[in-house]
Parts: C-alpha cells; structure tokens; sequence
C-alpha cells in the first residue's frame, strides 16, 4: 500500500513544481510584455511628440510662403507702377535717352512703349551691367539729368561770359 501513497505524493510534487513553474513563466511573460508595452509607449510618445514638432515646423513655413506670396505681389505692384512711371517720362527724354533706355528695358525683360526713331539715327549700343532693370534705368536716367545739367551750366557759364565782354567792349 506503500506504493500508491508514494506514487500519489509523487505526482503531487510534480504539480506544485508544474504550477510553480507555470506561475514563473507567467510572471517572466507578464513582465516581459509590461517591457515591451513600456518601449512601445515611449516609441508613441516620441512619434507623437516629433509629430507635433513636424505641424510646428509645417505652420511655420506655410506661414512664410504666406507672407512671402504678399509680398512678391507688392513687389508686382511696385513694379507695375514703376513701369507706369517710367512709360509717363519717357516721351519727356531725348531719342537718344529712349532708345538707351528701350534697349536696358529689352536687357533686363520690361515692356517701355518706344517713340519711333527718326531717319538717320541708328540705335547706340548699350554695356550690359549686372545691377537690377529698374535701378539701371533709374540710374542712367539721373547720369543723364546730371549731365544735361552740367551741360547747363556751361553754356550759362560761356553766355553770361559773353555778356561781360560785350559790356567791356562798349
């Protein structure tokens, strides 16, 4: 009869270490998992964080494409009543001046109505410079204000000189 009680002591042994055993594989699972929920969690918070920063980042260039759009039309604007401008004082210029300016206008793309040149006057040539359409048409037109002042001057120079001889002279 000894037998029987050993057998069943016996296999009772191997059920507290089989459920013991199967309490440790539980446990090592459940922990492993928890692990695993907790880097997947991190890995979510950092996705969701880079995501705000990339609607962050997105915001800010919408924003600049914004305004930089604005502005690129002011720029069309000024641009337009520059050229409005410039068409409104060019009959005022010399042929010679209208052509000059005709050709940089060609030069740097911009449309200037051009008065029709007379017989015997061919069209000069121009240096190309590197600087912007407007500002070179604005700065050959100030060089030749200046000179047309200079120009002035001396003739008023040379006839008021006149004058005095011609008062010495009586």
């Amino acid at each position: 009869m000894m037998f029987p009680q050993s057998r069943h002591s016996a296999s009772s042994q191997q059920l507290k270490f089989t459920t013991s055993d199967s309490c440790d594989r539980i446990k090592d699972e459940f922990q492993f998992l928890q692990a695993q929920y907790h880097s997947l969690k991190l890995e979510c918070d950092k996705l969701a964080s880079e995501k705000s920063e990339m609607q962050r980042h997105y915001i800010m260039y919408y924003e600049m494409s914004y305004g930089l759009n604005i502005e690129m039309h002011k720029q069309a604007e000024i641009v337009k009543r520059l050229n409005g401008i410039c068409a409104q004082v060019l009959p005022y210029l010399s042929q010679e001046q209208q052509l000059q300016a005709h050709q940089l206008s060609q030069l740097q793309g911009l449309a200037l109505p051009m008065t029709p040149l007379p017989l015997g006057l061919s069209q000069p040539t121009l240096p190309v410079t590197t600087s912007s359409g407007l500002f070179s048409l604005s700065s050959l037109l100030a060089s030749q204000a200046q000179l047309a002042k200079e120009e002035k001057a001396s003739r008023d120079g040379v006839d008021s000189h006149r004058e005095e001889d011609g008062d010495k002279s009586d």
